[in-house]
C-alpha cells in the first residue's frame, strides 16, 4: 500500500477552510500552513464564502483550482462530503482525508456504504471518515484539527501509532511529547470507511523512519486480511497492540463510536499470539514497551542483574521481576563477585540486586556497570539512579552512556524525582537510553519484550 502522498504532499487542498477560529477547518489550514510552508509545501483553501482564509487565496470549490493537487483533506457537514469527493475525482486528486463525522457511528451506513463504494470504484484512497487526521514530524506534516496551543507534537523518531480513537490519539501525542518519546507518524483512522488498519500496517512495514509500529484498535474490518498482514509485518517490525472494547458494554461502546463492533476478545488475543503481536495492557504500557524497542535491542537472554543506589527500590525490583513469566535475576559469576569486592567499599553486599549505597559517586555506577556488563550471566542491566542522593552527580549520565556504548546487553533506567531527574531523564532518553520512572514500569515492559523476542526466535 503506497501511502507516501498523505505524508509528504507537495500540495494541499482544505475543502472546509474557515475564517472561523473556532472551527475544524480554520484549525486544520492554520496548522498545515505553520508546519508546511516553510518547506515550499502549498496549502489551498477551498471555501464558496470567501476569497481569502488566513491570508491564503481561497476558491470556490477544488475544481477552480489549476494546481496538480496531492492530498485533499475535507472538513464539511456528512451530507455534502460525497459530492465534495465527486469534484476531488474529477481533479484527479486520489488521495483523501476526510475528518467529517456523522457517519454509521451516529447510524447513518447507507451514506457511508456509497462514500465508500464510490472511492473504491474511482481507485481513491481516503483515511477516515470521523478521524482527528494525521501527523509526520519527519515531513512536518500536520493534519490535525486540534490546536498546538492545546497539544504538543512529539519530535522526530522511530514510533508510530496507528489509533482508531481520534481522543486517545490527541491524548496519547500530547503526552509523548511531555515524555519525550519519538515520534514518526500519528495516523487517526476512525471508522476505517475505505482504508483500514491492515493497510496502515503494510505502508509503515516499508516505512524507513518507523521503526516500532504502535496501535489502538476498537474493531477491524477485515480479520482474515488483518492477521495476514499483521503476521507479515512483525516479522519485520514490532507491533504493539491495545485492544478496546474487550467487555460486552465496551463492545457496545466501540459501536457508537467508529460503528464497528469489536468481537469477542479471546478471537483477538488468539489473533494477537499467533501473529506475533506484543499486546500492551494499556496505553501506558505499550508505550513503555515502544521506547525499548524504538532502537536495536540485542537480548540472548532473561537474566537480570539491578544495580541501585536505593535498597528499597532493589527490593520492589526484585519482587516484580520475580513475579513476571519472563525475566529471572542474574547470579554473578564467581569472578565478578571477587572483583566487585575488591573494588567496592565494603559494606556494599554484592549479590543482586547489587546495592552501591545511597552515598554512591558516579564513579561507583561506572565501576559497578563496568564489572556486572561484562559477567556472563548477566543478559539485561536494570539501572536504578535516585539522583537526589548527594553524591551522585549529573556526569553519571556520561558514565551510563560509556556504559551503553561499551555493551551489547541492554540498559534501562530507573529514576523517580521532579525537576532535576526529569532533566536527566532527558538528557539519557536523548542519547536512546529508555527510562521509566518507577521500577514496575520498567520492569513490565521488559518481559513483554523478552516474551517478543522468544517467540519471534522460534518462527
Amino acid at each position: 500500500m503506497e501511502l507516501g502522498k498523505f505524508f509528504n504532499p507537495k500540495t494541499v487542498a482544505v475543502i472546509g477552510a474557515s475564517r472561523n477560529p473556532e472551527k475544524v477547518g480554520n484549525v486544520l489550514l492554520k496548522n498545515l500552513i505553520e508546519s508546511g510552508e516553510k518547506l515550499g509545501r502549498q496549502i489551498i483553501p477551498i471555501n464558496p464564502n470567501a476569497k481569502e482564509v488566513l491570508g491564503k487565496k481561497a476558491y470556490p470549490s477544488i475544481s477552480d483550482t489549476k494546481e496538480k493537487i496531492d492530498l485533499a483533506i475535507i472538513a464539511i457537514p456528512a451530507k455534502f462530503v460525497l459530492e465534495s469527493v465527486e469534484q476531488c475525482k474529477e481533479k484527479n486528486v486520489k488521495n483523501l482525508i476526510i475528518v467529517t463525522s456523522g457517519f454509521s457511528e451516529t447510524g447513518d451506513k447507507e451514506t457511508e456504504k456509497r462514500l465508500k463504494d464510490y472511492l473504491n470504484a474511482n481507485n481513491m484512497k481516503a483515511i477516515g471518515v470521523n478521524c482527528l487526521g494525521i501527523f509526520d514530524a519527519h515531513t512536518s506534516m500536520d493534519a490535525l484539527f486540534i490546536p498546538k496551543t492545546k497539544m504538543r507534537r512529539p519530535s522526530a523518531g522511530g514510533i508510530s501509532f496507528v489509533c482508531q480513537s481520534g481522543a486517545i490519539g490527541l491524548a496519547i501525542i500530547d503526552i509523548a511529547a511531555e515524555k519525550d518519546y519519538k515520534f514518526a507518524k500519528f495516523i487517526s483512522y476512525g471508522n476505517a470507511t475505505q482504508l483500514d488498519e491492515s493497510d496502515y500496517l503494510e505502508y509503515l512495514a516499508k516505512d524507513k523512519d518507523t521503526k516500532v509500529i504502535c496501535m489502538y484498535i476498537e474493531g477491524v474490518k477485515d480479520g482474515e486480511k488483518f492477521y495476514k498482514t499483521a503476521k507479515k509485518v512483525a516479522k519485520k517490525k514490532p507491533i504493539i497492540v491495545v485492544k478496546g472494547g474487550l467487555t460486552k458494554e465496551g463492545d457496545q461502546a466501540t459501536l457508537s463510536h467508529t460503528g464497528t463492533l469489536a468481537g469477542k476478545k479471546e478471537t483477538y488475543f488468539g489473533i494477537f499470539n499467533q501473529a506475533n503481536l506484543i499486546r500492551a495492557d494499556n496505553l501506558e504500557e505499550m508505550f513503555n514497551i515502544a521506547s525499548i524497542l524504538e532502537n536495536p535491542i540485542n537480548v540472548k537472554g532473561s537474566r537480570v542483574q539491578i544495580v541501585t543506589n536505593g535498597g528499597g527500590y532493589g527490593i520492589v525490583s526484585t519482587d516484580k521481576v520475580s513475579e513476571t513469566r519472563n525475566l529471572q535475576m542474574a547470579e554473578l559469576s564467581d569472578s565478578t563477585s571477587k572483583t566487585l569486592r575488591k573494588v567496592m567499599p565494603s559494606y556494599v553486599n554484592i549479590r543482586n540486586p547489587l546495592d552501591i549505597s545511597g552515598d554512591a559517586t558516579s564513579k561507583r555506577y561506572e565501576t559497578a556497570l563496568k564489572h556486572v556488563s561484562k559477567d556472563k550471566n548477566v543478559d539485561l542491566i536494570l539501572l536504578v539512579a535516585l539522583y537526589q542522593t548527594p553524591l551522585l552527580s549529573e556526569d553519571v549520565v556520561g558514565i551510563i552512556e560509556k556504559a551503553k556504548k561499551s555493551t551489547e546487553k541492554p540498559i534501562v533506567v530507573v529514576s523517580t524525582g521532579s525537576e532535576f531527574t526529569e532533566k536527566l531523564s532527558e538528557m539519557l532518553i536523548e542519547k536512546n537510553i529508555p527510562v521509566f520512572s518507577f521500577p514496575h514500569l520498567a520492569i513490565e515492559a521488559l518481559d513483554k519484550v523478552i516474551e517478543y523476542k522468544k517467540r519471534l526466535a522460534t518462527r
